[in-house]
């Protein structure tokens, strides 16, 4: 029975690991699938749809990014994931195969669950869920807890019995997933690459595997036709707002979109970018930036203080020539103080 639904893969990762550029790379190299992509946008700006349809990869058109911009995707599964699914599953050519890119921000098992809807489970199946994690960032301890500091720390205070939000969200993206992309190798050396296995080992299921990635590029037979059936392994895979009766929302963090003039070039941005990320904490900024005098678009990705620019695509006749960026940050983030830093103007 399984063999007749059409697959689909969850991608999961926390702001920055590379999701987008994994799902650019299994679109360049489908091999001729049909893939469906189905994104998930934390923020008010589709960034991440149109970063797919500026990449000029064939067959990625309109008609097959579908975007969800109301949150996170597991939060909102009735409203908007499933009559997206139902729109899919109606076409006279429905997919060979259904990629979901998750917000950052999201829990991949209240996904998984949808799948097990009547409507859902007779047509589809979860063929894996895909957990892409920044190396560097785990290297260096940003999302994992180490187990020595942490029991000085609770010595300390012993109010401090809980893990952070984005340390429960790591744990719970680690082990959902039936593979793991350790993406952004580049970034390591030897040494840290190491701690950044160990790391994600100590999270993953039995028999689930991490693949090294750079960029994304990760061969699509070895992510897609995983079998999983994911839908009906729900048990296996732990949850602590489960476990604990938690609801999850997005209260720990908050994005906004702040519009700036074009630009006379587009270094200057990206170094305010970097600092006023450095200053205010800020997790994730996106979006794209008019360069004065320049037919191409400036497609902007900051993670922390790394910061990368690259023009991706000619504006469009219709299209508003302006600077569009979403800022995402913790909750409290100074908005104010954010949006001069990148105008310039403080």
């Amino acid at each position: 029975m399984r063999a007749s639904k059409i697959p689909a893969t969850v991608i999961t990762g926390f702001l920055g690991a590379g999701k987008t550029s994994l799902v650019r790379h299994l679109l360049a190299h489908s091999r001729g699938r049909r893939i469906a992509l189905v994104i998930n946008e934390f923020g008010d700006l589709g960034v991440d749809r149109e970063l797919l349809l500026g990449c000029g990869i064939e067959g990625c058109g309109e008609d097959d990014v579908i975007e969800l911009a109301n949150g996170c995707i597991c939060c909102t599964v009735a409203d908007d994931f499933l009559p997206t699914m139902r729109r899919l599953l109606a076409r006279d050519l429905p997919p060979d195969h259904i990629v979901i890119e998750t917000s950052g921000l999201a829990l991949p098992k209240p996904l998984v669950k949808a799948f097990t809807w009547p409507e859902v489970r007779t047509r589809v199946t979860v063929d894996g869920v895909i957990a892409v994690v920044d190396a560097e960032a785990v290297a260096a301890g940003r999302f994992a807890t180490d187990p020595e500091a942490l029991a000085a720390a609770r010595v300390a205070d012993p109010s401090l019995d809980h893990e952070s939000p984005l340390e429960e969200l790591f744990e719970e993206q680690l082990q959902c997933a039936d593979m793991v992309v350790l993406n952004k190798l580049d970034r390591v050396d030897a040494t840290q690459r190491g701690r950044a296995e160990a790391v994600v080992a100590g999270y993953l299921r039995p028999a689930v595997k991490a693949v090294p990635a750079r960029f994304g590029a990760v061969d699509p037979e070895v992510l897609l036709g995983l079998g999983a059936g994911a839908e009906d392994d729900l048990d296996s895979r732990p949850s602590h707002h489960e476990a604990e009766g938690l609801e999850h929302d997005h209260d720990d963090f908050e994005s906004f979109v702040l519009e700036l003039e074009p630009v006379t070039a587009p270094e200057p941005l990206l170094e305010r970018i970097r600092a006023v990320s450095a200053a205010h904490g800020i997790l994730r900024v996106k979006g794209f930036a008019a360069v004065a005098g320049k037919a191409l678009r400036h497609a902007v990705q900051a993670v922390g203080e790394r910061v990368q620019g690259y023009y991706d695509r000619p504006w469009q006749p219709a299209e508003r020539r302006t600077t569009r960026l979403v800022v995402i940050g913790q909750k409290g983030i100074d908005r104010a103080a954010v949006a001069a830093g990148l105008r310039g103007a403080g």
